[in-house]
This record gives C-alpha cells, structure tokens and sequence, in this order.
C-alpha cells in the first residue's frame, strides 16, 4: 500500500506542489464541502481524489512540520506517513471534525512519534538560501527579512508553542480545531498561545510584532 500511495503523491512532481496551496486557510473555508465530497471519494478508494487531496495538503504540512520538526530529515517521511494514514483511513471519516483538522491531528500524532526516534533538531543549512518570491526585490527582501525574523523567534518556541504558532498564523485554524490536532483542552491551547505571542513579542521588534 505504501508503494501505490506514494507513487500517486510522486506523480503530481515538485512543480506541482511549488504551485499550489496559495491562501490556503482561505480555501478551507471555501471549500469545506468539497474537502468533505473528496475525502468520500479518497474513502471509496478512488486515486484521481486522493492525488487532489495531496495537492491540496501537501504545501500546507509541510509547511506545519517543517516549523514543527525542526528536522528536514523527517519532514519528507511524516508527510508520506500522514497520507498514507489518510488514505487507508478516509473510508472512516464520519464528519466529527474539520476535514482539515482530522489530516492535521494525523500529522501532529505522527510528528510526535518521529520526534522520540530523532529528538535533536537538525539545522537546516539552506534555510537563509531560500528565498520567499514576492512581485519585487525591495518587497521581496523585506517579506523575507520579516518572514525569517519570526521563523528565528520560533526556533526558540518548544514543539508544542510553534504547533499552535504554526496552526494558528499560517494555517488558519481555530482556538478549537487546535485543540482537536494537538488532542488537548482548548484551554491549554489558550495557555499555549499567550505564552507563545508574549515569547516572541520579547525577541522581536518593529513591524513583526504586528504578526502576534
């Protein structure tokens, strides 16, 4: 199973995931019920639904591990394990949750078990090469000085604060939905939250602030 699952995700190729998952906290909330419709078709083992349902989450988690894992060794491998876990497991999607929220529970459950086989963070050497495309150099570089001030605060956050961190600012999921990925009271997620923000308020200044 994990052959044909992963074949279809190699299918799709880099290009295609560079390409999609723009505004994606915006899509969810669009297309709620067309994420329910795909996951039944994913459930009734349909290939050309699950290879949407990849293109559609794989930007998006790996986004959410990257800043959860710390790790690029791992990253790659939970994203593959999280969506073979959906595959063989969408026939049993009753509803409960956000379609998002269930994929993203997957994700985290999986990134916890990862992190006990591997607990030291591994640098990622070309993360500062990387650059964030914008529509100009100025633009460009001042989203990327802005964007790699926060991600450098968070480097300082425990698992637990950049998962909500993570959730809440690039994904776009509720105090409750959290709560559901991360198998927690929503107040703890509360508790989580306020210590985070008042974390990176303190390492950071000027405009970024305005992010938390």
């Amino acid at each position: 199973m994990r052959t044909n699952v992963l074949t279809i995700g190699a299918a799709i190729g880099p290009g295609t995931r560079e390409k999609v998952g723009r505004g994606p906290a915006a899509a969810q909330r669009r297309h709620g019920s067309d994420e329910r419709r795909l996951i039944e078709r994913v459930g009734a083992r349909d290939p050309d639904a699950f290879k949407q349902l990849y293109r559609l989450y794989q930007p998006r988690l790996h986004r959410f591990l990257v800043n959860l894992l710390r790790c690029t060794q791992l990253v790659e491998e939970v994203l593959d394990d999280t969506m073979i876990v959906v595959w063989q497991s969408a026939h049993r999607f009753r509803g409960a949750s956000k379609v998002s929220t269930w994929i993203f529970a997957i994700a985290y459950r999986k990134a916890l078990k990862a992190r006990t086989r591997w607990p030291e963070p591994v640098e990622d050497e070309g993360r500062d090469l990387r650059k964030d495309p914008g529509p100009g150099p100025e633009q460009q570089l001042q989203r990327q000085r802005l964007h790699q001030s926060l991600v450098d605060a968070m480097d300082h956050l425990s698992a637990n604060h950049r998962a909500v961190i993570d959730l809440t600012y690039f994904h776009g999921l509720s105090c409750s939905d959290i709560a559901d990925v991360m198998n927690c009271p929503v107040d703890t997620v509360k508790t989580r939250m306020f210590h985070a923000r008042r974390h990176l308020r303190h390492c950071l200044s000027g405009a970024v602030t305005d992010w938390v």
